[in-house]
């Protein structure tokens, strides 16, 4: 099922209203059903690996409180990791190793005959594996006690609002909500509606319709030159954020009307000064999640220089390996690592640039050169992780010649002009509803507002959704992941 659905839109009125309308005691069989329900309308046989994973994990989290010493514990830690891991590794990585190792035999004339694995990847089982983690994790390291109840940890790791695309969220937040009695404020539901309409704005009014020029130009780069393949790429890089921001805004607000927090996963990402910045602003919940449990535990920033490079770069690549078994996400992920890296070892001459600025009295200025610099570093990230190969990637980079392309005949490819426009204007919106937001803590720059400003804000999105939208029911990116 997915939130830019009809049946979604059916979905979650029948579970609120039925959520507030029976009693409390029974609430948490009644949202573990709705998860389970959400998740088998895609692919109902993989509820069993969630139901496996959860029973794993409960079980490995209650072995470890009884051992009296960490080294006790350990076993069945790795049990957790062995069996979360291992499932991801079975659906989401063995093909890509087996067919990698098959190539370079076949390069010494080796005979490998193992075959691969045919199943669709289950949808969301990168981000339920690490969010189940994550609790046995903080089980062994004492930071949270055993989940007694069975049900209500079953939950934390299907709760559907957040279970295909996140928020990842910790077991140490999560949970307590989940067991406390939560009451209905028409207040909430204001705001987490308005959540699910820019939400639903950004996905089906400005990602969508970026789609389906980006898909035209990236399928087959090699018939393009120039301004297509420029204006696909930024295309893509408001895509992927309205996409991914925009299903983390929908998970966000439906949990808001049951009277759940979930945590914030975007905060402005294109309006970063550094790349570092950048990932504490987009994706915070995997960013966090591998500072928590990967960075820190290989020694982090604590350890001597060229370790914590090595630290630093090997976080990257992996995050760019858990979105996906190809080569374009390894290079993606390093070259992350690597502007990181870079920008420890220019950070004096950094410092000293920004020093004769300020003295300029350029503060602005320079404000606004750091954020065009860091969103183009991003920008040609983005090629990668968007490109079907890293032949493609390549190609594309090699014909972004920015004086060729611009006549009209060759530059509008797949949309129309007025679509084209509306795509152009609809970015336009989100830039400048970002801007205005940026001494803000909230979403939307609505509850400080008048009534009737917050009304008008309300039917714009409504009706800008209604006649611009494209509803064509298209996954949401990190669906894949």
């Amino acid at each position: 099922m997915l939130f830019n659905s009809l049946e979604y839109l059916v979905f979650l009125p029948v579970v609120v209203a039925l959520y507030f309308a029976i009693r409390p005691r029974y609430r948490w069989i009644l949202l573990l059903a709705a998860s389970y329900y959400f998740y088998m309308c895609w692919k109902a046989e993989y509820v069993v690996l969630i139901v496996g994973s959860t029973l794993i994990d409960y079980f490995a989290a209650h072995r470890m409180a009884r051992m009296p010493t960490r080294r006790a514990k350990k076993k069945y830690l790795i049990l957790s990791l062995v069996a979360n891991l291992g499932l991801l590794f079975a659906f989401k990585y063995f093909n890509f190793f087996n067919d990698s190792i098959r190539e370079v035999l076949h390069r010494f004339n080796v005979v490998y005959d193992v075959p691969g694995f045919h199943f669709l990847l289950p949808v969301g089982i990168s981000f339920y594996t690490f969010q189940t983690l994550s609790y046995t994790i903080d089980v062994y390291r004492g930071k949270k006690e055993p989940e007694k109840h069975l049900g209500l940890f079953a939950l934390y790791v299907s709760f559907f609002p957040q279970l295909v695309a996140g928020p990842i969220e910790r077991s140490t937040r999560l949970l307590p909500q989940l067991a406390r009695t939560q009451t209905f404020d028409f207040e909430r539901m204001q705001q987490g509606l308005q959540l699910i309409l820019w939400g639903f704005f950004k996905k089906v009014v400005i990602a969508d319709r970026l789609a389906v020029y980006v898909n035209a130009v990236y399928n087959s780069p090699e018939n393009h030159e120039g301004a297509p393949l420029i204006v696909a790429t930024y295309f893509f890089a408001f895509q992927i954020y309205c996409d991914f921001s925009g299903y983390s805004d929908i998970a966000i607000g439906s949990a808001m009307i049951l009277g759940y927090d979930l945590m914030e996963n975007f905060t402005r990402p294109y309006f970063s000064r550094s790349v570092a910045e950048f990932w504490k602003r987009w994706h915070i919940s995997l960013s966090e999640w591998f500072r928590d449990y990967l960075y820190l535990s290989i020694g982090g920033n604590r350890v001597v220089r060229w370790r914590w490079f090595a630290n630093l770069f090997v976080v990257f690549l992996l995050s760019g390996f858990w979105h996906g078994a190809n080569w374009t996400f390894l290079v993606w992920g390093a070259l992350h690592g690597t502007y990181l890296v870079a920008s420890i070892l220019t950070t004096s001459l950094r410092d000293r640039i920004g020093t004769l600025l300020r003295a300029a009295k350029w503060p602005r200025l320079t404000a606004a050169f750091q954020i065009v610099m860091t969103f183009h570093l991003v920008i040609l990230g983005w090629v990668f992780f968007r490109a079907n190969s890293l032949s493609d990637a390549l190609t594309i980079l090699s014909r972004m010649t920015p004086w060729k392309g611009w006549a009209p005949g060759r530059l509008m490819v797949g949309l129309r002009e007025t679509e084209f426009i509306i795509a152009v204007g609809s970015v336009a919106i989100l830039v400048i509803l970002d801007f205005m937001q940026r001494r803000t803590t909230t979403k939307l720059v609505l509850p400080d507002r008048p009534v009737w400003y917050r009304w008008l804000a309300f039917y714009s999105l409504i009706f800008g959704i209604l006649i611009f939208g494209r509803f064509t029911s298209e996954e949401f990116i990190y669906f894949q992941f």
